[in-house]
Formats: structure tokens, C-alpha cells, sequence
């Protein structure tokens, strides 16, 4: 594609495009003096915090899809357990009357007294010395013992999803805690600088170069991508807000994954999956609606939305907008 042109990107760029890169494991929490770093490096050390944050970011993302995953998991769990008791229990109703009739007639066979025990493998085990037991006595008590241990063994898998959720929500306020430190230590970084290095740092960043056009006269190649597109399109404005998929606010992968969403196709939530949702295609060969992936890690992706421009959630304090598809080192492009 001849418009594609690689921009030098700036410190700001390369650090702080997006707060949405797969970290296998985040970076080291501790936090950082705002009067720290000499002006001449304050570039470079926010660039750095806002990388952290990113890694930090999507492994929040990927903590809390698990978490979310785990709590359906967990609720379906539940509701079949349920429906298992009551049928356990009108089981045990049914086979209630034959310990009645018993009892009656001089007393409770000792393997009768099972229906009412804890332990479902005592019930065949022991019910064939029964000579009063009929065939469809035998029976019942037979689905009982069955639906029995199918409790049991629910009830221990439902306990495992319950400890995994737990761990998963730990997890999430983990990365969250990680995000927060960076972007708080960034900003007063920031904070520290004289009126004039602020102005020059925003000079020197995307957030403050002048706002792109729209690429008039792209068209998407077809209905889904088109849909896609017009959904990134829709959400221009709307803010960076990390961990969010939408529709108030976006960090980089979710802006793709509500976008496309739009067109009827779920892309994973984080940008290092999103990279192999699809077909990877050549930068040459990309067209409206392809996703853009940048840097080696994948920590940012974007949506191409045609004439050399992509549309994506930046970072923070800057809303979803066009910029140049070369703005950062492009790793991949992916067509969903």
C-alpha cells in the first residue's frame, strides 16, 4: 500500500500508545518520585511507566475475561446441582414408602435405612441382600445411588471453579493496583515539568500533533467489515479508559472487540489473541476494517480505516481517534 509510510516514532509513541499488551507477568510495582528523574530523562521514564502499565493493562483484561468465564462456569454449576437435589429428593419420597410399608409390617430393613444415608456407594453394595426389595425398588434405589455420586462429584468440580474465581479475582486487583501505581507515578512526572517543557513533551507527542481528517473515499471491502468500521467510526470521541470494552469508554483491544462485535463476530478480548483471530495479511495488502497490530510484544492494536490511517483508542487523557498507520512499528495486520 504506497501511502504507508513508517514514522519515526517519538518517545511518546513507543511507550504510550496503549495500555493493552498480554504480560505474562507484570512488571515490578514500585512506584516513582515525581523530582526523581532529571527533565532531560522525563520523557523516557514516562515512556517506560506507560509500557508497564500497558502489560499490566491486558493482563487485567485477561484476569478479568477468566474471572468473568469462571462466574458463568460456577452459576451453571449451581443451577444443575439444584435441579440434581430435587430430583434426589423425590427419589428418596417415592423410595420413602417402601420404608413406611416396612416399618408397619415389624420394622426397617437395615439396607432400607440407606435411602436416608450420605454415602451413596453403600446403597447396591449392601441392597442385594434384600429379599423385600422388588425390581423397580431396585431400580429406584439404583438412579438414586447414580444421581448421588453425580452430586458428589459436581459439588467437588463446583468447589474447584469457586477457588479458581477466587484466585482470578485476586489476580484482577493485582494488575489494577499495577496500572493504577504507573499511571499515577507518570503523571506526576508530568506534573513536575515547567509550563514550557509540558508544552514542548505535548508538542512532541500524539497527544498534542493536529487532528487527522477522516480518510474520505475508504470503503470496506465487504458488509462485515464495513459494519465494523462504522462502529470504530461511531465511537471517535469517546475516551481511553483501561480495561473497558465499551460503549462509554475503550482501551485499545476493546475498541476492537465491541467494534466488531457490531458486525456479528466476537474477537478475543486482548490485542496479543486478537492478533491471531483471522487472517494475517501483508501491511501492503491492507485494506478498511483489518486490525492493525504494533510492536514485537503486540501491545497495541489498532483498526485500518483506509488512505494510510488507523482508528484506535490511544492511551489516556487522549480519545479514539485517526492517526497515521505508521505512528508506531507495525508487528502484523490481521483481517477477522
Amino acid at each position: 500500500m504506497g501511502s504507508h509510510r513508517r514514522l519515526a516514532p517519538s518517545g511518546f509513541d513507543r511507550g504510550a500508545a496503549a495500555l493493552c499488551a498480554l504480560s505474562a507477568a507484570a512488571a515490578a510495582l514500585g512506584t516513582v518520585s515525581a523530582h526523581a528523574t532529571p527533565h532531560g530523562d522525563t520523557r523516557a521514564e514516562v515512556d517506560r511507566l506507560y509500557e508497564q502499565a500497558e502489560q499490566a493493562t491486558q493482563a487485567f483484561d485477561k484476569a478479568a475475561e477468566r474471572a468473568d468465564s469462571l462466574r458463568r462456569e460456577v452459576r451453571d454449576a449451581q443451577d444443575h446441582i439444584a435441579r440434581q437435589q430435587l430430583r434426589v429428593n423425590a427419589l428418596r419420597e417415592r423410595l420413602g414408602s417402601l420404608a413406611g410399608a416396612q416399618y408397619r409390617s415389624g420394622g426397617i430393613d437395615p439396607a432400607v435405612a440407606l435411602l436416608f444415608s450420605d454415602d451413596p456407594d453403600d446403597y447396591l453394595d449392601r441392597a442385594a441382600t434384600l429379599d423385600r426389595i422388588g425390581a423397580r425398588q431396585a431400580g429406584q434405589l439404583k438412579e438414586l445411588q447414580s444421581l448421588m455420586r453425580e452430586l458428589v462429584q459436581e459439588r467437588s468440580q463446583a468447589a474447584g471453579k469457586l477457588a479458581d474465581l477466587e484466585k482470578s479475582r485476586k489476580a484482577v486487583a493485582v494488575h489494577k493496583r499495577s496500572v493504577e501505581r504507573k499511571l499515577a507515578a507518570a503523571r506526576r512526572l508530568l506534573n513536575s515539568l515547567s509550563a514550557a517543557d509540558r508544552a514542548a513533551y505535548d508538542r512532541a507527542s500524539r497527544s498534542g500533533r493536529t487532528e487527522l481528517p477522516g480518510p474520505a473515499g475508504a470503503v470496506a471491502p465487504d458488509g462485515r467489515a464495513a459494519a465494523a468500521l462504522a462502529a470504530a467510526r461511531a465511537a471517535l470521541g469517546r475516551p481511553y479508559v483501561w480495561g473497558a470494552n465499551g460503549p462509554s469508554g475503550f482501551d485499545c483491544s476493546g475498541l476492537m472487540q465491541w467494534s466488531y462485535a457490531h458486525a456479528g463476530v466476537h474477537l478475543p478480548r486482548t490485542s496479543q489473541e486478537q492478533r491471531f483471530a483471522g487472517r494475517q495479511v501483508p501491511l501492503s495488502q491492507a485494506r478498511p476494517g483489518d486490525l492493525i497490530v504494533y510492536r514485537s510484544d503486540a501491545s497495541h492494536v489498532a483498526m485500518y480505516a483506509g488512505n494510510g490511517q488507523v482508528i484506535h483508542a490511544p492511551y489516556p487523557g487522549a480519545p479514539v481517534r485517526y492517526d497515521p498507520v505508521g505512528m508506531m512499528p507495525v508487528s502484523s495486520v490481521t483481517r477477522p
